[in-house]
C-alpha cells in the first residue's frame, strides 16, 4: 500500500508531494483528469454528492498500489465514511499534515493556482466551521502527525522520508 498524504486545504500536501523522490499520485489532478474540467467546475455543474462519489472510486483504485509510491489526497477525502474506513486499512502508511486554522487560511489565500470551491464560497467563520469538522474526521487515521506551521515544505518531505 502506498503513503498517503492527508490533511485540509493548505497545509502542504501537493507541495510537499512534489518534493518527494517517489511516484506521486495527486487525487485532485486525477480526478480533473478523468472529468475533464477543474473540481470547482465540477461541484457547480455536478454537485458535490458527484465529486464524492468519483473521489472514492479515485482512492479506491490508488491504495491497490505499490508501497514505493505518494499519494496526496483532497482536503475533503474524509467526508465520507466508507472513505475513512479505507484509509484506517493504510493507517500505518498515512502522514496526516497539520497546520493551525490560521495558517492554512492565509495560504489558500495566497495560492492563485487553486480556485477551492469551500474557499470561495464561504465567510472566513463559515470556512473555519468547515476546517473545525475536517479536522475531527482525520483523527485517528494516520500514524504519523506532523504540523507544518513552522516548517518549510523541504522539511516536511525530510520528516515523511524519515518516518
Amino acid at each position: 500500500m502506498p503513503i498517503v498524504l492527508l490533511g485540509f486545504m493548505g497545509v502542504g500536501k501537493s507541495t510537499t508531494a512534489r518534493l518527494l523522490d517517489l511516484p506521486v499520485y495527486d487525487m485532485d489532478q486525477i480526478i480533473e483528469e478523468r472529468i475533464g474540467m477543474t473540481i470547482a467546475d465540477y461541484f457547480k455543474l455536478e454537485g458535490e454528492a458527484a465529486f464524492r462519489k468519483v473521489e472514492t472510486e479515485v482512492l479506491k483504485e490508488l491504495l491497490d498500489l505499490p508501497a514505493d509510491c505518494l499519494v496526496s489526497t483532497g482536503g475533503g477525502v474524509v467526508k465520507s465514511e466508507f472513505n475513512r474506513q479505507l484509509l484506517l486499512d493504510n493507517k500505518e502508511k498515512n502522514v496526516l499534515l497539520t497546520a493551525s486554522f490560521e495558517v492554512a487560511y492565509e495560504r489558500i489565500s495566497q495560492d492563485s493556482q487553486s480556485q477551492r470551491p469551500l474557499f470561495l464560497q464561504n465567510s472566513k467563520e463559515e470556512f473555519e466551521t468547515i476546517y473545525q469538522e475536517r479536522m475531527t474526521l482525520y483523527q485517528g487515521l494516520a500514524a504519523t502527525i506532523i504540523n507544518t506551521d513552522q516548517l518549510t515544505p523541504e522539511q516536511v518531505a525530510r520528516k515523511i522520508l524519515c518516518k
